[in-house]
């Protein structure tokens, strides 16, 4: 699992942004309040090439490890960087809301049709141990009217996993492409330009 360092921040976000931190904050059923957090740019986006909202992580604050999930991720599109982080502090025996990620693979694979993606995350409730950040669905073999469901997804067959989604929700089809002209409608324009 990553560890990511911190230090309890007493100063102004705004000034930290300034010195190249992420803000953030720890909270938790065993931490009275929060504890506010900083912690150097390069070592967040280091992190973020493999982990992302709703991964597990060590953050290390000043030598205290916390078993911590990534609840939430405020990203500032323009300057390319993570500027806060909200960070939850695990306990083995208690139950956490989360969203694994929807990760699709081989999309080039699908020829005919139009692979449409309608859910990009899931949500649901888990033990620590049974946290999972990601759920890749191969769409290789789909053909158009294929559908799969969030009931498809292997997440949703594990037993230690309590799915908030609706499990007949689509995760993914492949419709018929609506942009492909036929055979008569290529002969009408032809006859409206005469």
């Amino acid at each position: 699992m990553n560890t990511l360092k911190a230090e309890k921040r007493n100063q102004k976000a705004k000034a930290l942004r300034r010195e190249g931190y992420v803000i953030g904050n720890l909270s938790g059923r065993e931490i009275e309040g929060s504890i506010p957090v900083k912690m150097v740019q390069a070592d967040v986006t280091e992190l973020f090439k493999t982990c992302n909202k709703g991964s597990q992580i060590y953050l290390d604050v000043e030598g205290t490890k916390y078993d911590a999930l990534i609840k939430t991720v405020d990203y500032d599109p323009v300057k390319k960087m993570v500027m806060d982080i909200e960070f939850q502090a695990l306990v083995s025996n208690e139950k956490i809301h989360n969203v694994a990620e929807i990760v699709l693979c081989n999309e080039e694979k699908v020829t005919e049709g139009v692979l449409e993606e309608l859910l990009e995350e899931v949500s649901y409730k888990a033990y620590p141990k049974d946290l999972v950040d990601k759920v890749v669905v191969d769409a290789g073999d789909m053909r158009i009217g294929d559908t799969i469901r969030v009931r498809d997804l292997d997440i949703a067959k594990n037993p230690n996993i309590e799915l908030l989604t609706d499990l007949d929700a689509i995760v993914v089809n492949v419709i018929a492409s609506k942009n492909v002209a036929t055979d008569d409608d290529a002969e009408e324009e032809g006859e409206e330009e005469k």
